[in-house]
């Protein structure tokens, strides 16, 4: 089937926030650099496969020639069109300071201004000389990713950097468009509230299933001792929250052509047979859009969208009631009266213990913040600060109730860094952490 082209990624995130490790002002340069590389349509970058060199960059859009007759012509995109992920509002940055005061910015705002800067190459072709067949907006807007917002107050601030941005760069009232993730329960209960923030520029909704696990822990850490990590996923919010994110995105009026609701990650980079049996169940369940991990991974899963006929979908979801209840979203992950088997306390104790390490040993070691990190069963997982948070405050609240101990938790850490060491054994340079713990 070589002359059959599968059109898939669509759209496509570059971020500055969980898939990099940008922690220092050489790192968010080189974040940037890249970014203005890909606004200008020059980026390329060269390196061995297959033992030999290769060279990656942006394809220029296709144009296709009817057989019948040469003057029909079809022109389709040849790149993804390109969204970016600024950090949250509540990180700051040593990358710049206060003259004055030595205090630090904040690092959404860095992001903020660096980006829709070199994003001008793009919003001002006429300027910048930037050939027509390289653009990544053809309406004149840069998408923007905002993550971890805690609710409508944080939407609307965010709203209005934007604006002073634009005014700053002479750009048109809202050209900087917004994608709002929803990964903390505060958006998550007020997510109609924050569209409404948003109106003008919200061009999509996401639910992050990563990142709001961790903020459930952390919002109901004091109410009790959660439930294991799988169990967790099972838990009545969980569902509740998928379907609430597709509920009310069609109430607001995301529907396509006007938005995009997005479902989260395939976080099993190798398992490429399981995700295209399973990731259907994203369009089945309304979404427009999903993230996975790798072009092959976006390719296949392209393929679910002729398979499910998802305007269909959604319209029979609009006919419908409501799927889930406030209630039923407000229902934290607790262990109640259940009780764990010491065994499946060290196994879940040891599991976030392997997974902390062995992301964190990437992160210092090799600077990379999205790593493909085996398991305790040798499965490679995707682990970033998102699975970090999981792990960290998961461990936090058993401790606070009392299914573990100090001295449990340091054991568990002694034990996994010894498997990590072994997993990671074959690599150049890498600083086993055993036995030398301190």
């Amino acid at each position: 089937l070589k002359d059959v082209y599968v059109e898939a990624a669509v759209t496509a995130i570059c971020d500055c926030e969980d898939s990099v490790a940008a922690v220092d002002a050489e790192d968010k340069a080189r974040v940037y650099s890249n970014w203005a590389g890909l606004m200008r349509g020059d980026l390329q970058e060269k390196f061995q496969k297959g033992g030999k060199q290769a060279t990656r960059k942006l394809n220029a859009d296709k144009t296709f020639t009817c057989r019948a007759s040469s003057a029909d012509k079809i022109h389709l995109k040849g790149r993804a069109c390109l969204l970016v992920r600024n950090v949250g509002i509540h990180m700051y940055t040593d990358a710049v300071v206060d003259a004055a005061t030595g205090q630090e910015l904040p690092e959404g705002l860095l992001d903020l201004l660096v980006t829709v800067l070199a994003a001008l190459h793009d919003l001002r072709p006429e300027v910048s000389k930037k050939p027509l067949n390289l653009l990544n907006s053809r309406e004149g807007s840069m998408y923007i990713v905002k993550p971890k917002m805690h609710g409508p107050d944080e939407v609307a601030y965010v709203v209005e950097t934007f604006a002073f941005i634009e005014k700053a760069f002479g750009l048109p009232e809202n050209a900087l468009k917004i994608g709002i993730m929803d990964e903390e329960r505060r958006t998550t209960v007020n997510l109609e509230e924050c569209i409404r923030k948003a109106s003008r520029r919200c061009i999509f909704i996401n639910t992050g299933f990563l990142d709001r696990t961790g903020d459930e822990i952390h919002t109901s850490f004091h109410a009790g001792a959660v439930l294991p990590k799988g169990d967790i996923k099972k838990a009545v919010w969980r569902t509740a929250y998928e379907d609430w994110n597709v509920d009310v995105g069609l109430k607001t009026g995301l529907a396509p052509g006007r938005g995009q609701i997005g479902k989260g990650m395939w976080a099993a980079p190798d398992a490429m047979a399981a995700m295209v049996a399973e990731k259907s169940n994203h369009p089945k369940a309304g979404a427009t859009t999903a993230w996975v991990p790798s072009p092959t991974a976006a390719t296949l899963h392209a393929l679910h969208y002729h398979q499910v006929n998802v305007l269909d979908v959604q319209r029979r979801m609009q006919a419908g009631k409501a799927r889930s209840t406030l209630g039923e979203i407000l229902t934290p992950p607790l262990l109640l009266d259940r009780k764990l088997s010491a065994r499946e306390v060290e196994h879940a104790l040891e599991e976030s213990a392997q997974g902390i390490l062995g992301y964190v040993v990437r992160w210092v070691d090799v600077g990379v913040g999205c790593s493909k990190v085996p398991d305790l069963s040798g499965v490679g997982l995707m682990e970033d600060r998102a699975t970090l948070r999981i792990s960290s405050q998961h461990i936090a609240n058993w401790l606070r109730h009392g299914i573990v101990s100090e001295d449990q938790v340091v054991a568990a850490f002694k034990k996994m860094a010894k498997v990590v060491d072994g997993q990671n054994a074959a690599s150049a340079g890498y600083a086993p952490m055993a036995p030398g713990f301190d």
